[in-house]
């Protein structure tokens, strides 16, 4: 198969698959890739967790890990990469291709300073053979990313901002002028104004070296922002290609719409997300059908369950692994127009009931003689059966104002007054004062791999959180009914979390919260590490607990299509200070606040 996109050159990519070779025997992990990427174009891969983009881009730059093997072929410019030593690579890559990832903590060494990072991509270049002339370069190379400090070149990664770190990351990734940059998920965990930065540095740097780039990302927005043509990838296949515009406007695949209408609209409040049932099965487990066949509401068994669909050329330059493309293309169409129709819904009201948190001229400080300020005077209400979005950047004291309501920090002064109790000193409250408390509010935590123990089964640390909230009856009738709340079935209760997806751990986390019967969550970004269609499903069942249990929730988030579709009203914070308050969507549709209209301002455009 020949996806022809211009008449470059640069990358050619034919018949690529992956396979890991196991005691157990062969895995196919990727099947029959194939793609062209023309010198100073852009492309956007784009899929769920297990989709197989990471790896596919991993292949491109020879990074496969022990085990995986590839059959097919890999050229650049005419010269064949496939089966080449890895000294060879070592000309090519850095050079030639080069990687940027998604966790600059991980690629870069935490020991090494950050200078050295660049420092090490310069050394054989014979213009830098000596210290001063490196020195100087690294200066250049970091002002290039946006950092006119030279002093960062000597500090350790650990004490620069995510946002730094990765710009950091970037000028190693740059320096010694690659033709391809692949960059792996590069703004996922970052706030929305340092991921807008990083996206224009980004497309700044490929305009000026006439570089080409591979976008890797679940973030719809952002593929069809940054990138000329996108690749959706699902089990392990290419099953659809477009130019970015044409893609977003039609989706011919019943997965790309799918994930389209899961993305949270930034521009208006919808009712319910459209969220894909299931998750994405093993390459290997689909190899004799559609691989989306379990997720589609169009499968027919007799068209879509007797072989793996090829990708077949439907339009000029549209490519779609979907059988019944041409007889489902209209109710695609209509699908994506009644949902867009059905978006707009009355203004939230905000309720009327008191505040079952209140928080007055809350202030906390890290650190001794020159402390650091992260709170500065926050006041703010959580009303009955009411959602506060909580938004701001990375650093803005959103997670310490959190951390202080649940009792894992001591504010510094200030008052916390939790269903009547005052609580800014959980150490100083009464015993069944703390126990009411603890009771009351429960906390959600952006990774629930990092919460759940690994070596406790879904239902033992289930019935450790049942166990505190004294229940009457059956502990396993109690489990059962915290899974099913959270859709999820009794059989989780003996898995464990590394059997879990991402979205899977999060509904066990949010179970466990639950299992004590609160009145308020506090949800620290609780979706932003899950991918689209799985971020959709969890909005959609805080919101059905919200109605259900009326439970009361501090949704903290940086993500503000996120918080237009859960929260009734906003407080925008900015450097440990509450910036704007007010109903949520009089917030996002008329900022006051020049921060927030900042925000605002960064949220890459629509992708329909």
């Amino acid at each position: 198969m020949s996806l022809i996109y211009s008449s470059g050159n640069l990358l050619r990519v034919e018949d690529m698959s992956l396979f890991h070779d196991a005691p157990t025997g062969r895995r196919t992990l990727t099947v029959a890739t194939s793609l062209q990427l023309e010198r100073g174009g852009s492309l956007a891969i784009v899929g769920e967790s297990g989709s197989g983009k990471s790896l596919t881009a991993k292949a491109i730059a020879g990074l496969l890990p022990p085990g995986v093997r590839l059959s097919g072929s890999i050229r650049l410019e005419g010269e064949e990469l496939t089966g080449l030593a890895e000294r060879d690579w070592q000309r090519i890559r850095g050079r030639r291709i080069s990687m940027l990832l998604q966790d600059p903590f991980t690629m870069m060494n935490p020991v090494m300073r950050c200078g050295a990072h660049i420092e090490e991509m310069l050394r054989d270049q014979p213009e830098f053979r000596s210290r001063s002339a490196r020195r100087a370069e690294v200066a250049r190379r970091l002002a290039e990313v946006g950092i006119n400090d030279a002093s960062v070149a000597d500090r350790l990664p650990f004490q620069l901002s995510g946002g730094m770190c990765q710009r950091v990351a970037l000028a190693a990734a740059l320096a010694r002028d690659p033709e391809i940059l692949i960059a792996d998920e590069p703004s996922t965990a970052l706030d929305v104004t340092t991921q807008a930065e990083i996206m224009r540095l980004l497309n700044r740097a490929q305009a000026e070296r006439g570089m080409a780039l591979i976008l890797i990302t679940h973030d719809l927005r952002l593929a069809f922002s940054a990138c000329e043509r996108v690749c959706v990838f699902y089990a392990g296949q290419m099953i659809e290609v477009g130019a970015a515009p044409a893609l977003a406007a039609a989706p011919f695949h019943p997965y790309t719409t799918g994930l389209l209408l899961s993305e949270p609209p930034a521009s208006r409040r919808v009712s319910t997300l459209v969220a894909i049932p299931g998750r994405v099965p093993p390459a290997d487990a689909v190899e004799n059908e559609c691989p989306f066949s379990d997720r589609c509401r169009w499968v027919v068994d007799a068209k879509c369950r007797t072989t793996r669909p090829p990708l077949v050329e439907r339009t000029p330059a549209r490519f779609t692994a979907c059988v019944r493309q041409p007889e489902i293309q209209g109710e695609l169409d209509a699908l994506r127009t009644a949902a867009l129709e059905a978006a707009n819904e009355p203004e939230p009201v905000t309720p009327e009931n008191g505040a079952l948190v209140h928080v007055a001229g809350l202030c906390k400080s890290f650190g001794g003689k020159r402390p650091m300020h992260a709170l500065k005077g926050v006041s703010l209400s959580v009303g009955r059966g009411e959602c506060l979005g909580l938004v701001g950047e990375s650093g803005s004291g959103k997670t310490t104002l959190g951390r202080c309501l649940v009792g894992l920090e001591t504010p510094t002064s200030g008052q916390i007054v939790i269903e009547g109790i005052p609580s800014a000193d959980f150490e100083a409250l009464a015993r069944n004062e703390r126990a009411r408390v603890r009771q009351t509010i429960q906390m959600i935590f952006q990774d629930p791999y990092a919460t759940l123990n690994p070596k406790h089964s879904v239902g033992r640390a289930l019935e450790e959180s049942l166990r505190m909230s004294q229940r009457t009856g059956r502990t396993q009738d109690h489990v059962r009914t915290l899974l099913s709340e959270v859709g999820l079935t009794e059989a989780y209760a003996g898995r464990y979390p590394s059997e879990l997806s991402g979205g899977e751990r999060q509904r066990v986390a949010i179970a466990r919260s639950l299992a004590v019967d609160p009145a308020v969550l506090v949800c620290d970004e609780p979706v932003s590490a899950l991918d689209v269609s799985v971020q959709a499903q969890v909005l959609n069942l805080f919101k059905s607990l919200m109605a259900s249990r009326e439970l009361s929730l501090l949704f903290i988030t940086h993500d503000l299509a996120v918080v237009r579709q859960i929260a009734d009203r906003i407080c925008v914070i900015y450097l440990g200070e509450i910036v704007e308050e007010g109903p949520c969507q009089q917030v996002l549709n008329d900022p006051q606040h020049p921060y927030t209209r900042r925000l605002i301002s960064a949220i890459p455009a629509p992708a329909h």
